[in-house]
């Protein structure tokens, strides 16, 4: 297209309107808000406990009556949801995950805790085996280490129900199984949660950026160096990305997730271009390790890195951003 006299400079001079905060604020095409954010949480037996995670400095692992005290904190800086992860004892792993679906494991008291106390504020729980199994994998595995779909979906249909029946508000299935999500929606149906919204993990990447997750749930020894490439997607796909989240999306899901986030915001913005659906990103525990290395070490600018990263999410077009930088991003946002 042919560039008329005016679209030159001198007369176009985009630093014009970058020149002062206010027409700067005026013309921002995205802004973060603390509606943006979800805060994950590892939630641990006992009481009045509380674990330092070493791979990730300044978060912990806490009981439920410390988590109770973290979720005031939350409701009054008005972050919408919080995320949880229960870190299994050894003694309740199994090879068949019976405490996935168990009603008094610790997720689901977990749930019943935070809705009682806090109502106002949104629940969403993990549904995936590999907190539970005493291999590590997300399902059932064969003889050779393999797992097996459609039993391990099953099992995470009784999970699923047992977190409803509990009270959680938004069900996350992250396990990567294929055809979960139909399954998972009839039974909500069926046993009358028809209000139980899906977050589909549609598409989980067999990312590198997991690893102080893994440590934090107690999931790293168990898998003994193991990978998850049989059922997590390969980094190297893109357009694998969109038939997987056009599958969750006709089975049922409510809403969808990319993860890991920031290595793949390519995908948040093909999924949010191509569904229009509420869309979600993860910025996963290796992604907030190398954040808070490089802060701790003066290598970057706390605050502002940490909001630049969030509003990446924003630009990228998702809806909300799980994180473990949520709370701190909130008190940047009340200033």
């Amino acid at each position: 297209m042919a560039q008329s006299g005016l679209d030159l400079f001198p007369y176009t001079r985009m630093r014009r309107m970058r020149r002062n905060d206010f027409s700067r604020r005026l013309m921002a095409e995205n802004q973060l808000s603390v509606n943006d954010l979800i805060y994950p949480v590892f939630v641990l037996e006992g009481n009045n406990r509380r674990e330092a995670i070493a791979s990730m400095p300044g978060i912990d692992r806490l009981s439920i009556d410390l988590l109770l005290i973290e979720a005031k904190e939350l409701v009054e800086l008005g972050i919408p949801a919080i995320a949880i992860f229960p870190v299994t004892p050894a003694d309740k792993k199994s090879l068949l995950a019976e405490e996935a679906y168990n009603d008094d494991a610790l997720a689901q008291r977990t749930v019943r805790a935070l809705k009682e106390a806090y109502p106002e504020l949104g629940v969403i729980t993990d549904v995936a085996l590999d907190p539970f199994t005493v291999h590590g994998q997300d399902g059932i595995i064969d003889d050779n280490g393999y797992v097996i779909n459609d039993i391990t979906t099953e099992i995470l249909v009784k999970q699923a129900i047992s977190h409803a029946q509990a009270g959680a508000d938004i069900v996350a299935p992250s396990d990567m199984m294929d055809g979960r999500i139909g399954p998972i929606r009839e039974a909500l149906e069926a046993e009358g949660h028809i209000h139980t919204r899906i977050m589909a993990y549609s598409a989980k990447y067999a990312s590198s950026y997991y690893g102080p997750f893994r440590d934090a749930v107690g999931s790293a020894g168990n898998l003994k160096g193991a990978d998850k490439k049989t059922y997590q997607m390969d980094p190297a796909n893109s357009d694998e990305a969109i038939r997987e989240v056009a599958l969750d999306l006709q089975e049922g899901a409510d809403m969808v997730m990319v993860k890991p986030g920031m290595p793949y915001l390519d995908i948040v913005r093909r999924v949010k271009d191509e569904f229009g659906v509420p869309t979600f990103a993860y910025q996963v525990s290796g992604e907030y390790a190398m954040h808070k290395a490089a802060i701790d070490n003066g290598w970057l600018a706390e605050e502002a890195t940490i909001m630049e990263s969030l509003l990446a999410f924003k630009r990228a077009g998702a809806d909300g951003i799980l994180t473990y930088f949520a709370k701190q991003a909130a008190q940047l946002l009340k200033r």
